[in-house]
């Protein structure tokens, strides 16, 4: 979900308060027991990194080619569901829960910069004894990718951007942090799924392909405990650079996945990726939105594995 949607959920949620008794929208945080008591598959998966509490989940053959990763903003690993089953029988899967995402707890340290993701991601593979692997991040988590790239290209073996953040759009400037709207404060307190679902929904190029689970399971993991205020300080801490500098270190073959009615980062911006990385490739998914491995998995995994598994 991006910025602008988001403050559209904090205006809707004041004109909402206006005719709505506030106690019908009050949202509390739901209990971290009963939120994994549902979404939690192993008791293993929630491992300490770094001094933070992190929900991952390490699937496939151990010596198989390792592959991770990572979701965007307001999102949880559960969003790569079909791909991970689709990539699993020849690779080695982890996916985790960015901190006060998902399961996994706020960071302690308050730290939710850019340069903290790309820290805790290193942490992560060498606590899991993952020397290289292909890297696949989407939106937000393919800002961190790329990030991650640039930084340890000698632990990247390949790099799948999908419908990355960078480049500067509207509402976020180069070098400044951006304006988060007082009204998206209430979301810590009201999180209605009526207000919810149009704004998920706008990630999907045919909004009834969002099915009412998705909704619950994204409205629920949202409710875990901290996680409404990591993620108001995660956008108060995201202050863009130009990529300029980071993509022309990258020496991983990359690929480039987009939707064509992505609303949220439209697919003109992928020029400006290949136009910093010539090598890379794109490919263009027709009648799908920003969240493709949700919306059309099957079609949106092609590409993907057909790019992994090229020799």
């Amino acid at each position: 979900m991006s910025l602008a949607r988001l403050a559209g959920l904090g205006f809707a949620l004041v004109a909402a308060g206006i005719g709505i008794s506030a106690w019908l929208m009050w949202t509390p945080d739901l209990p971290r027991s009963e939120l994994e008591a549902k979404y939690l598959e192993q008791p293993g998966d929630l491992m300490e990194v770094d001094d933070v509490r992190l929900h991952v989940r390490d699937r496939g053959p151990r010596d198989a080619p390792a592959v991770i990763l990572i979701h965007g903003t307001a999102s949880h690993l559960q969003s790569w569901d079909d791909w991970a089953a689709g990539l699993a029988g020849s690779f080695r899967v982890v996916r985790l829960d960015l901190p006060g995402h998902g399961l996994s707890e706020p960071d302690p340290t308050g730290d939710y910069s850019d340069e903290r993701s790309v820290a805790l991601l290193a942490a992560l593979m060498d606590r899991l004894g993952i020397e290289r692997a292909s890297i696949i991040g989407s939106s937000l988590g393919g800002r961190i990718a790329w990030k991650f790239a640039a930084a340890h290209p000698e632990r990247v073996a390949k790099l799948v951007l999908v419908s990355p953040d960078g480049f500067a759009s509207p509402g976020f400037e180069y070098g400044k942090a951006p304006e988060v709207p007082a009204s998206l404060s209430l979301m810590k307190y009201f999180l209605p799924a009526f207000l919810l679902r149009p704004q998920l929904a706008a990630a999907y190029a045919d909004k009834s392909r969002m099915s009412e689970e998705t909704l619950q399971r994204y409205r629920d993991l949202m409710r875990a405990p901290g996680n409404r205020e990591a993620l108001l300080e995660r956008m108060r801490q995201t202050v863009l650079e130009p990529p300029e500098p980071y993509l022309e270190k990258i020496t991983a073959p990359t690929l480039l996945v987009w939707g064509e009615l992505d609303r949220m980062i439209p697919v003109s911006n992928a020029q400006d990726y290949l136009r910093v990385m010539p090598k890379a490739e794109l490919a263009r998914l027709e009648s799908v939105g920003h969240v493709l491995q949700e919306e059309a998995p099957e079609l949106s995994l092609q590409p993907v594995r057909a790019f992994l598994e090229r020799r």
